[in-house]
């Protein structure tokens, strides 16, 4: 069962070995644990609902709950301390194109908001009701979950928008294809969120990001229904596909997309490298890529959080063997962990393999083989149930990210994590922050950082600290002309800093676009732009 106050399912948990203690209590201090609010206790705080009955929509108190946050820092501090700012009215489940177009019809004549729901993994606040006076209804799309078309010839598949990653790819395997989109949300986010949030995968350097492998859909809203014909490319006028990508359920709902499949690889090879420090194997990472070597992934660790992957993985021996390894090599304290990815025909994997691995020897990298790709491939969709894990243990935990020109990764870099170290020093409390580059491209990076901080029994303290973590490391971004997303969307998180990215004219494009798509203003309010 899908937990509800936390990440997955409540059959799964990611335990940490003993020795994780002493090296987070030496970093930040010892955990603060609190006692988890119960779920019977919030579903007694549940209002009554204000929505006017349909035969669609479910009224009852805990599909409410289970439909009120997102998995955003203060979406877990509503959880966890049981302290929801709102909750939705009620929760339905269209099985059809029509059901929805019914119920956006309902939400105008009954000034309802509605906010569409795909598989609830949202970290920015996409899906949450905002308090006020209209009632709000949660629009889950769980179950438009079918391949309704393939396109053999031209490998175009239609889905239901609200269809789940592993379904997705196993409706393609069925037909000897995949899409290839694997977010670290892969589990339980759906193709419609990815497509509505610009999501990009763990692989997107060889499969494309969501707005590459996006070819058209349909798109309802107050104003019509809206066909997103999946032409292979037009010059007739700007791609209004954008406006679709990236919308966050502002201009209506998405109930089908069609997309790009690609025939299933020969081969898929994960190899480990390690570079004597970060600024060496950034330099081998940017050449790679520049010389347009065809790997699907590469993945570059700092030397924190090198340190603290391999302190938290377990696998004593593997990790000790490893470090011995290393250290006759020379690469000790400050080295730098790259993950390879490579796919395709045997062929090409071979040549990529030696192009990128005879490349980062060039700088120092020592190639360990595939045991460390193994591992990562192995947990590469379980890493968020850490969060489960470290909040038990006293400790919150969460992500930014963003993405600059190669010229600027370093200061932006720097400047983000010194902004998290200095945010809440006036407390007295140490944060433990480590970095990636998580996507690379010929001109520039994502730059994927995590924060660890300690709990407090106030859930006031634990709010104000991740406001003052998240408002400094924002800055920091804007600062340095970053994207102020770069997978992840808006929401509310961060929609103070988007007029800084697209400007004044851009913001007011986007709100005519809203205007006219959603005239009546009863779509997912708040989100993307306030």
């Amino acid at each position: 069962m899908r937990r509800w106050n936390g990440w997955g399912d409540t059959t799964t948990d990611y335990p940490l070995p003993e020795t994780a203690v002493p090296f987070l209590t030496a970093r930040v201090g010892p955990g603060v644990p609190v006692p988890d609010a119960q779920l019977a206790d919030v579903i007694a705080c549940v209002p009554p609902s204000r929505l006017p009955a349909h035969k669609l929509i479910n009224q009852e108190p805990e599909t409410r709950v289970r439909h009120a946050c997102g998995q955003s820092l203060p979406d877990w501090v509503a959880m966890r301390y049981g302290r929801f700012p709102a909750f939705p009215d009620g929760v339905a489940f269209p099985t059809t194109d029509a059901d929805v177009r019914e119920l956006i019809q309902y939400a105008i004549a009954n000034d309802v908001k509605l906010i569409p729901y795909g598989g609830g993994t949202s970290v920015v606040g996409h899906i949450n009701p905002q308090p006020g006076d209209a009632p709000v209804l949660t629009v889950d799309m769980g179950r438009l979950n079918q391949l309704r078309h393939f396109d053999r010839h031209s490998l175009l598949a239609t889905f239901g928008a609200g269809t789940p990653g592993p379904d997705v790819e196993a409706q393609l395997r069925a037909q000897g294809c995949t899409l290839g989109h694997y977010p670290q949300s892969f589990e339980l986010s759906s193709l419609g969120g990815w497509v509505v949030t610009r999501s990009s995968g763990q692989q997107s350097r060889g499969y494309g990001r969501i707005e590459d492998l996006f070819a058209g859909g349909t798109l309802e809203s107050p104003a019509g229904c809206w066909q997103l014909p999946p032409h292979p490319a037009s010059a007739a006028g700007p791609d209004l596909r954008q406006l679709v990508l990236g919308s966050e359920g502002r201009l209506g709902i998405l109930t089908e997309a069609t997309v790009r499949a690609r025939p299933l690889s020969e081969s898929e090879e994960f190899h480990a490298v390690f570079f004597p420090d970060f600024a060496r194997g950034q330099t081998a990472v940017r050449q790679i890529i520049q010389a347009g070597v065809p790997i699907s992934m590469l993945r570059l660790s700092t030397a924190t959080e090198t340190t603290t992957t391999l302190a938290l993985a377990g696998h004593e021996r593997l990790i000790g063997g490893l470090e011995k390894l290393l250290g006759l090599r020379g690469v000790d304290e400050e080295k730098a962990m790259l993950l390879i990815g490579v796919t395709g025909g045997s062929a090409l994997v071979k040549m990529a393999r030696k192009a990128a691995i005879d490349a980062a020897k060039e700088f120092g990298g020592i190639h360990v083989g595939q045991t460390f790709g193994k591992q990562w491939v192995k947990g590469r969709f379980h890493t968020p149930y850490l969060r489960n894990t470290l909040w038990e243990m006293g400790y919150a935990v969460d992500t930014l990210e963003t993405a600059v020109p190669w010229s600027n990764v370093d200061k932006t870099l720097a400047d983000i994590e010194a902004a998290l170290h200095t945010a809440v020093a006036n407390e007295g409390e140490k944060i433990h922050v480590f970095t990636h580059l998580s996507h690379v491209y010929p001109t520039g990076a994502s730059i994927y950082t995590t924060f660890l901080f300690r709990l407090d029994a106030d859930p006031d303290v634990v709010l104000a600290r991740w406001e003052k973590l998240k408002a400094a490391a924002s800055t920091a971004v804007v600062a340095n002309q970053g994207t102020i997303s770069h997978q992840h969307g808006v929401g509310t998180d961060h929609a103070p800093y988007l007029p800084a990215e697209k400007g004044e004219l851009g913001i007011a494009v986007l709100q005519d676009a809203l205007r006219r798509f959603d005239p009546y203003g009863v779509m997912n309010p708040g989100k993307l732009i306030g």
